[in-house]
Order: structure tokens, then C-alpha cells, then sequence
């Protein structure tokens, strides 16, 4: 990998600039230079302010600076108002681990054989009791020096004293700390600053860090958020660079998750406490059940302190690495169950024994250890002040001197905890890769395989950050286009009620998204729940409805509508309802299509039955009509009702109804086309056999009349043939409709929305209505005919049967045409068998049954002479 490496700068003229930044640490001139031919004279400066010692410190060839924020605040101890001793003063036994675990990282260097062998690192670690001021002194110190009096020979400049700097442990500080450094190329590795901010090398082209930055933990904790389904959360963050910047990029990864954040809070412990308890209120009041808190473990104390302070509903915590793997956090058992990403767990040999290597000679040496000494065990060593100062003023209890009993082996605190070895692992890398950019810098390897370091070699910091980019192993440094695994570390209660971290599952970036939560073991959640709590704005949209936001509130919050006619949603919270295919209809649910029955006039229904039952019904009493006509063929009735037409009548009333079969069943090619012919060329035939009956009545009577012949124009030849003309008008009409148009097989989609009715569509309308039209002319003009012979002879009879049969012909077909037309589905094809029927019905009934009553019963009456009888009874009247 390669890093931008620092602008080019003249380390030594750039460094006179130090004394313009800050009054702390900055340079005071104190006898002016003078040109001269020999040169610059020498000048002699000072620093300005009192320096403060660093809290661990070691000479060496090459020296590493350190800051630690392990004192929350620091102020001279005359400002200090004994009675709020506690609010001022507070020390960070965890950042305390950082700097011991920095001061063993170059030990552990300087005793390798492999890295700079033959060369000493040195270190000086400072407190910036992570506030800015200090963090910035710092940065002066380190780069100036401790020396309050130097003499340069140009100036006020010189190089600096550290060759790089490992820290600080939060993000402003940090910014403020590369303000200063930054321009003189003094590289800078974090372990612990992570504000995505940071990443920016044109600003700040020295900082590197062995930690991800936020961007990739709050996209990791946006997806952590969809994995359980929280689309309705609360978030608080420290109002610093950390916070800011990493509540924006997590606001912006759960957006593109789709997830609603009720509200977004920001404090810092240094706001007035009226500040910290509206924040606590607002979490309180919330209906979100789950909060984010992008915080630092500092201002997290401050929030979870005021939120015990009254009763408040439980809520899910979801933490940052900042607090949610701080082992002084813990004791909050407000946040059991809490979640979080942190930095996967390391083992660093030989540590643990390093930091508890701590006699009490050691500690004495050292304030900031004697300070950890007598606050971890409440007693006061021979140089201590803090603790009796604290105890005899403050608590007003008489201080206890350390006799040597104290065990640190036993003690229990964050500095002695090396089982959760995170950011302390980041300490630890940083410190080794400054030491291999080092490395290549002042050693190189031999044909022998030995290596040569030349520890007088001057090496200036712009040196060491260029050389970073090659001697920094990807192990060392993270790279923000690189993706590293984050631990998912859960809150849980042991057996005995205390609080411990659990690794339960990992996150990594670089595998597909429904791959990079690999979850482990079982999480715990608030409440000592083992059910993933619920925290939505409004519950589930199930499969059958869609989401409709509700007004003036995030897309969280909606109602859940059942989906329109015809419309479908298949999975949960849908925001739009799928339009089913043409041929399918939503189920009853409306989570699926399905096809849509299909619907026609079968044989198998029961009106299909009763229809089909009258049909053939008709058609066997034709058939048996016709067979009695035959058998008394050459009887006077029927001999006198034109026998050959009676039975021609027969046999087409047999097909009418028959033809009502064709109208039954599925429809297809074949069946459509010959429904519509076969009824009217049938029906025709019919009316065609009843017109040349009427008109056999109408020139018998002519032909009674003296001096006429006209039944020889109009005997059996001429009957037939006005029977066939007539049809044979009705066949040309259908022939012509079935080649230019014919009828044809349709699946009807608008009458029913949920189902389909298979229907014949007549293909020419006028085809169509042309065939009626025929039909309704003949049964008009047999009609017209009928009823000017209604009142002729008996024996020339039928006249007033037609008449009445014509009549309810035509009366049924005039009611079918508007009941054709408002008929929905099967129940049109239902009308028009059922107008078949009707009218065959008709004509069958009057034509023939008072004839077969005659024959069958009353054959007294079926003698020619009982008809000339009646005949001259009926001309007499």
C-alpha cells in the first residue's frame, strides 16, 4: 500500500513557526539575529508557558510521542474547588492500560533481534485529558521539546524531538493535535481516533490509524439495525467530530435501509446539565424502543447517569466501539443487553504480566502509576496527595496509609483486564509500525541476511511518514478502502448477576450484504430477554395490503390498506399493490393470483340439466307425434291437415329442439358457428312448413268457391317448393356469414372481473341479427295469414292454432331480444335456449296436440264424415 506522503516542507524553517500557534507551547525570541558574513548568530529562545512533564517517558536513538487521554480533566490544583473534587478530577484506568501497553510495545522492539536491532526507541507519553487545549500543548511539547532555555542557530527553529506519535485516543483532539503537527510532517497513528473526517488526506496527509473509521461501523450498525428489523429508532451523539460525523454517515447508511429515526440528540458532558436531562427526557418520552448512541464513553457516563436517575421504560442500547466495549461501562444495568461492533478481540503475549508488574518502589516512581495505586486500593502511598486530600477534606474520613498488603493480582479493573484486548491491540500496531517505517529508513539487509541499522542516522519525520507507505503492513495500518471484521459484542449477565462482554457473532464488509452478519450465539436482549425486541413506528403490513404513509410523518409511520380489486401484494409491507395477469383474480386474501375460473353453460350444472332434459323432451315428443301421424296416416285428421307438411313440420320441430343442445357445453370453432346456423336455418324450415300451411288453408277456402282452380297452382310441388325457397334464402344468409364473418369462441373478461365466461361472439353482427330478421319476417307474415283464415271451416282448420301459435312465437322472441341483450355470462346462452324451447314448445303444443288428443281419444271424431258435419255447422253460422 502506499500513503500521500507529507507536503514538502523545510522541516527545520517550518518549525520556527511553532511559537505563533498557542501561548502553552509556543517560542519566545529572545535575542534577534544579525547578519554577518560568517552567518546566523547564534539565537537563544524559550518556551513559553510550564511545561509538564510527560507521565512515562525513556531516552532513545529515535523517540515516539504518545497521547493518552487518561485523565478526563486537569487543572492546577489551587483552581480546584475541594468540594466538587470528583467532578474535575477523574482518572482513565483503560487509556492508562493504552499507555503501558505503548511503553511494553517499544520495550518489546527494542529487545527484538529482528526489528532495528542495534537501535533504541524511546518514548514520551503524555495526558491531553481529552479536551482540545490540552491535547494542542501537547503537540507543541512534543515538537519543541521540554527544555525551557535552547540555543539554535537559526531562527527559533530546530528539528523536532519526536519522530513520530501515536494517538490520541479520541478525534477533536486529534484534528486539533494535526493542526499543529501536521505541516511539518510529523506522522501521526491513532488507535483510537475514528471520524470518518479523518480519511481526508488532502487535509490531513500525516494521520494514519490502525482502526476503521466510523464510516464503515455505522454502515455496519444501519445493517446490523435492518438484520432485526428496527425501522424505527432513536439516536444520540456526542456533539464533537466523532459524533457529528459518525451520526451523519450512520443517518445516511439507514436511510438507504429504509429505517426512521424518531430523533437525533446531541450533547457533550461539557453542556449544561439541563442540556443532558432534555436528552434524557426525549429518550424517555420516545416510542422508539431502540437507540443508537454514537457517544464517547465520557459523555455516555454523563447520559446513562441521568437517565437511572428516574424511572424510565427499558430500551435496546446499540453502541459504538467508543463505549459499548468500555469495561467501566458495565455498571450501568440499565444497558444489559446492550449491542455493539467492536474491534475483534487480541491476545498480546507477555502484557499481562507486563501491567501487573507494579511493586509499590515502581509505583512511587511514577505520580500518574501512585495516583492508579491509591485510587484503585483507598489508601495513600508515602508521596501520595491526591487520595488524602480527597478523604480528609472532602469525605471527612482519616486516610489510610498503603502498608504493602496490596495485591494487584487480584484487583479487578479495566487496567488489569486483558481479556477483552481491543483498542489496546490498535496501541499496540501503531507503535510497531512506526517502528518498521523506521526501519527501512535506517536499516538495510546484507548479502548475509544481517541487518544494518545506523542508529546516528538523522531521520527527519517527513522521512518516516513518506517510508510509512511502504514499510506500514496492511496488519498495522487500516486502509479505508479496506474492509475489516468488527465483533458483535453483547451485554450479558453471568450467573452471579455481574456484567460481561460476549462476542456473538461478525461483521464483514467485504462479503455479499445478505452474507456479512454471521450471528453466533444467542443474543441477550434488554430485559434479560432471549426475544428480539420490537421497535417500529407501525406494525407489519401482512401480505394482502400495502403501506400508505400516514401525513406528515416519516415513511416509518402508515397504514395498512387492503389492496384494490384486482390487486395483490405477496410479501410483507409492500409499498404498491402487482395488477394480476388478465386471466388471473387476487384469492381471497390478496396475497396471490390465481386463475380465474371459467365459466359456461354446461351439461353437468343443473340448469344445463333442465335445459338440456326439456330439449331432448321436445324433440322425443316430435318424434312421437310423428310416429302417431304415421300410424294414422290415412285417418280423416290427418289427412285433412296436409299430412306431407305435418310431418316436415314434425321433423323440423325435432331439430329446433335439438339445436338448443348445440348452445351447451364449452364452446369451440365448430360449436359456435353451428349454433347459430343450425337454429336458423332450423327455425326457418319450421316457420316455412307453418307459412305453406296457412297458405294450403287460405286457397282451399279460394277453392270452394265456384269457378276457381287456384289449388292446382298451389298443390304438394308448390308447397315443397315454397318450403325450400324459404330455407334456401335462410342457408344462403348463413353461408354468407359464416365465410365473410363467422361466429367464433371468446373469452369474456369485462362482464365478470373474477372469472371468465366462455362465450360464442357472433363475428358479424349483422349476420347475426339478419338471421333473426329473417326468421321475424316469416313468423310476422305466417302470423298476418293465420289471422285473415282464424274464421274459416273447421275442416280446413289450423287457421286459428297458427294464428295463436305465431302469436306466442313472435311474443316470446320480442322478449328475448332485450333479454339477450341484459343477460349477463352463461345466462345469455341460457335465454336463447330457453326462447328455442319457449317458441318449439309453442307451435308443437298447438299445432299438434289438439290433433293426437282427437286421435288418440276421441276417434268418433277422426271420420270425415263427423268433419263435413262440422264443416257445415261452421259455413251455416
Amino acid at each position: 500500500m502506499r500513503l500521500s506522503p507529507a507536503p514538502a516542507l523545510d522541516l527545520a524553517g517550518s518549525l520556527g513557526l511553532l511559537h505563533l500557534a498557542v501561548v502553552a507551547g509556543g517560542l519566545t525570541l529572545l535575542s534577534s539575529a544579525s547578519a554577518s558574513a560568517s552567518g546566523l548568530e547564534s539565537v537563544r529562545c524559550k518556551i513559553q508557558g510550564t511545561p509538564r512533564p510527560p507521565a512515562f517517558s525513556q531516552d532513545g536513538d529515535f523517540v515516539i510521542g504518545g497521547v493518552f487521554s487518561i485523565h478526563s480533566y486537569i487543572l492546577p490544583f489551587s483552581q480546584v474547588v475541594l468540594t466538587h473534587l470528583p467532578s474535575f478530577y477523574s482518572l482513565n484506568s483503560r487509556e492508562l492500560r493504552f499507555s503501558r501497553a505503548m511503553v511494553f510495545a517499544v520495550d518489546e522492539i527494542n529487545n527484538s533481534s529482528d526489528l532495528l536491532p542495534g537501535v533504541t526507541l524511546g518514548y514520551q507519553v503524555h495526558d491531553s485529558c481529552n479536551t482540545v487545549p490540552m491535547a494542542m500543548n501537547v503537540a507543541f511539547h512534543l515538537a519543541n521539546g521540554l527544555d525551557p532555555m535552547f540555543d539554535t542557530g537559526e531562527q527559533c527553529s530546530g528539528s523536532p524531538t519526536v519522530t513520530a506519535i501515536v494517538g490520541e485516543s479520541a478525534s477533536s483532539p486529534t484534528i486539533s493535535m494535526l493542526r499543529i503537527i501536521g505541516p511539518f510532517g510529523i506522522p501521526q497513528v491513532s488507535h483510537f481516533s475514528t471520524c470518518a473526517c479523518l480519511s481526508d488526506k488532502k487535509q490531513y496527509p500525516t494521520f494514519f490509524r490502525t482502526i476503521p473509521s466510523d464510516q464503515f461501523q455505522a454502515a455496519a450498525l444501519a445493517h446490523l439495525i435492518r438484520h432485526f428489523g428496527w425501522t424505527w429508532i432513536g439516536a444520540v451523539r456526542s456533539d464533537s467530530d466523532y459524533g457529528n460525523y459518525g451520526m451523519a454517515a450512520f443517518l445516511q447508511a439507514a436511510q438507504e435501509e429504509g429505517i426512521c429515526v424518531e430523533y437525533s440528540e446531541a450533547f457533550s458532558r461539557t453542556n449544561p446539565l439541563s442540556r443532558v436531562q432534555r436528552v434524557a427526557d426525549v429518550i424517555r418520552s420516545s416510542t422508539a424502543r431502540v437507540v443508537v448512541a454514537f457517544v464517547s464513553y465520557r459523555d455516555m457516563k454523563i447520559l446513562l447517569r441521568e437517565i437511572d436517575r428516574l424511572p424510565s421504560p427499558p430500551r435496546q442500547w446499540i453502541g459504538t466501539e467508543s463505549w459499548v466495549t468500555d469495561p467501566d461501562m458495565l455498571r450501568f444495568s440499565l444497558c444489559a443487553g446492550a449491542i455493539g461492533f467492536g474491534i475483534q478481540r487480541s491476545v498480546i503475549p507477555g502484557l499481562r504480566d507486563f501491567l501487573l508488574d507494579l511493586s509499590p518502589q515502581k509505583v512511587s516512581n511514577s505520580p500518574l502509576l501512585t495516583e492508579f495505586w491509591e485510587e484503585a486500593f483507598g489508601c495513600r502511598l508515602g508521596t501520595g496527595i491526591y487520595l488524602s486530600v480527597y478523604l480528609s477534606v472532602c469525605v471527612g474520613i482519616e486516610e489510610k496509609v498503603c502498608d504493602g498488603s496490596e495485591d494487584i493480582q487480584q484487583l479487578q479493573a479495566p487496567y488489569t483486564d486483558t481479556s477483552q484486548l481491543r483498542v489496546t491491540n490498535m496501541v499496540y500496531k501503531a507503535v510497531y509500525a512506526i517502528a518498521h517505517a523506521i526501519h527501512s529508513i535506517v536499516c538495510e539487509e546484507r548479502e548475509n541476511s544481517t541487518v544494518n541499522c545506523d542508529k546516528n542516522l538523522n531521520v527527519k519525520p517527513t522521512q518516516v511518514n513518506d517510508k510509512s507507505v511502504v514499510s506500514f503492513p496492511d496488519k498495522y495500518v487500516y486502509i479505508d478502502n479496506m474492509y475489516e471484521g468488527l465483533g458483535l459484542v453483547n451485554w450479558q449477565r453471568r450467573e452471579g448477576g455481574k456484567m460481561e462482554f460476549v462476542t456473538v457473532g461478525l461483521y464483514d464488509g467485504s462479503l455479499p450484504p445478505d452474507q456479512r452478519l454471521d450471528i453466533e450465539r444467542e443474543i441477550t436482549w434488554v430485559k434479560n430477554s432471549t426475544q428480539v425486541p420490537v421497535s417500529v413506528c407501525s406494525e407489519s403490513c401482512p401480505p394482502g395490503t400495502r403501506k400508505a404513509v400516514q401525513t406528515g410523518k416519516p415513511v416509518c409511520c402508515y397504514d395498512c390498506i387492503q389492496c384494490a380489486e384486482g390487486q395483490i401484494s405477496n410479501k410483507s409491507d409492500s409499498s404498491d399493490c402487482l395488477i394480476c395477469p388478465e386471466e388471473y383474480w387476487p384469492n381471497a386474501e390478496r396475497d396471490r393470483c390465481i386463475l380465474k375460473p371459467v365459466e359456461f353453460l354446461s351439461f353437468h350444472e343443473f340448469l344445463g340439466i333442465i335445459l338440456t332434459a326439456c330439449s331432448v323432451g321436445g324433440a322425443l315428443l316430435a318424434i312421437a307425434t310423428a310416429a302417431v301421424f304415421y300410424r294414422h296416416r290415412h285417418s280423416a285428421i290427418v289427412r285433412a291437415n296436409n299430412s306431407e307438411l305435418s310431418f316436415l313440420l314434425l321433423f323440423s320441430l325435432a331439430l329446433c329442439f335439438l339445436c338448443s343442445l348445440t348452445f351447451i357445453g364449452r364452446p369451440s370453432e365448430w360449436s359456435c358457428m353451428l349454433r347459430h346456423t343450425a337454429f336458423g336455418i332450423t327455425f326457418v324450415l319450421c316457420i316455412s312448413c307453418v307459412l305453406g300451411k296457412t297458405i294450403v288453408v287460405l286457397m282451399a277456402f279460394r277453392a270452394t268457391l265456384p269457378a276457381s282452380n287456384v289449388m292446382k297452382w298451389f298443390g304438394p310441388p308448390q308447397q315443397r317448393l315454397t318450403v325450400v325457397s324459404f330455407t334456401f334464402v335462410q342457408a344462403m344468409i348463413c353461408t354468407l356469414w359464416l365465410v365473410l364473418s363467422p361466429p367464433f369462441p371468446i373469452k369474456n373478461l369485462t362482464t365478470y372481473k373474477e372469472k371468465i365466461i366462455l362465450e360464442c361472439d357472433v363475428g358479424s353482427a349483422i349476420g347475426f341479427w339478419a338471421v333473426l330478421g329473417y326468421i321475424g319476417l316469416l313468423s310476422l307474415l305466417c302470423f298476418v295469414l293465420a289471422f285473415l283464415a282464424r274464421k274459416l271451416p273447421d275442416n280446413f282448420n289450423e287457421a286459428k292454432f297458427i294464428t295463436f301459435s305465431m302469436l306466442i312465437f313472435c311474443a316470446v322472441w320480442i322478449t328475448f331480444i332485450p333479454a339477450y341483450v341484459s343477460s349477463p355470462g352463461k345466462f345469455t346462452v341460457a335465454v336463447e335456449i330457453f326462447a328455442i324451447i319457449t317458441s318449439s314448445f309453442g307451435l308443437f303444443f298447438l299445432l299438434f296436440v289438439p290433433k293426437c288428443f282427437i286421435i288418440l281419444f276421441r276417434p268418433e271424431k277422426n271420420t270425415k264424415k263427423h268433419l263435413m258435419e262440422k264443416a257445415s255447422n261452421d259455413i251455416r253460422y
